[in-house]
């Protein structure tokens, strides 16, 4: 007996999305499977840092990760950052301690109010599976930041080497981990309680260790998230996934490399 593998191809669409917030066009690429009917259960997938998805072998990522899900597709838009990415990624109303992150509340409404209004248009068949964001490094930080903040929009966060150390105070400057803006907001805040959390890091992410513990920061901030995840009454495996891959550097190979983990996580069939 054979063992039958479905195929899908994927097409890529390149867009340009005009922001009244953002006061820009914003260029995205769709990434969609080919022959949709609008029978299929149809999920989305929103992806930061779109230009780090275009240097990636994504179409075929995508095209394995259909493999053998009869009835289920993925659409994915990447969304590609402009030389004002350090202002529109960050946590909404709460800038940096440099004020990097000034401008993540308009990004936040570009998002739920411009982008995903036109994405819906654009692929006419409705969106009856799961919505997720992800995104890498400070684009991590971002999706988080948002879909926390929308939890009638979005379902799933995923976040790869993400900026988790983002905060209010310079470490020379009396800095604590309590300066620390995600933790903070999480800890003060709250989303829906079936939201589900894949959270990936690297041992080579980085060599800072500000604690000195011998622990590089991202993993150390990323385990933080997760401990206040826990706090807040999530659980794991169910609603999160920590992924710290051996080796795994602060680049788009490593990124690539698990994006596949991600996804199978995210959208079983």
């Amino acid at each position: 007996m054979y063992n039958t593998v479905l195929s899908v191809n994927i097409n890529v669409n390149n867009l340009k999305v005009p922001s009244a917030y953002l006061k820009r066009e914003v260029e995205i690429d769709i990434y969609a499977p080919e022959g949709l009917l609008g029978n299929e259960k149809i999920e989305l997938l929103l992806l930061n840092d779109g230009q780090d998805v275009a240097k990636m072998n994504f179409s075929k990522i995508l095209e394995e990760t259909h493999h053998n899900k009869r009835n289920h597709r993925l659409i994915v838009v990447a969304i590609k950052a402009s030389e004002e990415r350090l202002m529109e990624y960050g946590v909404a109303g709460t800038p940096d301690f440099k004020g990097r992150g000034a401008k993540a509340q308009l990004y936040n409404d570009f998002i739920v109010k411009e982008l995903l209004p036109f994405v819906k248009k654009k692929l006419a068949l409705p969106i009856t599976g799961k919505v997720a964001f992800a995104g890498f490094s400070l684009g991590g930080l971002s999706a988080f930041d948002v879909a926390w903040n929308n939890p009638t929009v979005f379902d799933v966060v995923g976040v790869f080497s993400g900026a988790f150390w983002w905060r209010k105070k310079a470490l020379t400057d009396g800095y604590t981990d309590a300066d620390r803006i995600l933790h903070t907001l999480i800890e003060t805040t709250s989303t829906k309680p079936d939201m589900k959390f894949w959270l990936m890091t690297g041992t080579e992410d980085e060599q800072a260790d500000r604690n000195n513990n011998l622990i590089i920061d991202s993993i150390d901030d990323t385990i933080d998230v997760v401990k206040a995840l826990l706090k807040k009454g999530y659980k794991r495996p169910k609603n999160i996934f920590y992924y710290e891959k051996v080796g795994g550097k602060h680049d788009v190979a490593t990124w690539e490399s698990a994006m596949p983990a991600f996804l199978n996580w995210t959208f079983e069939a």
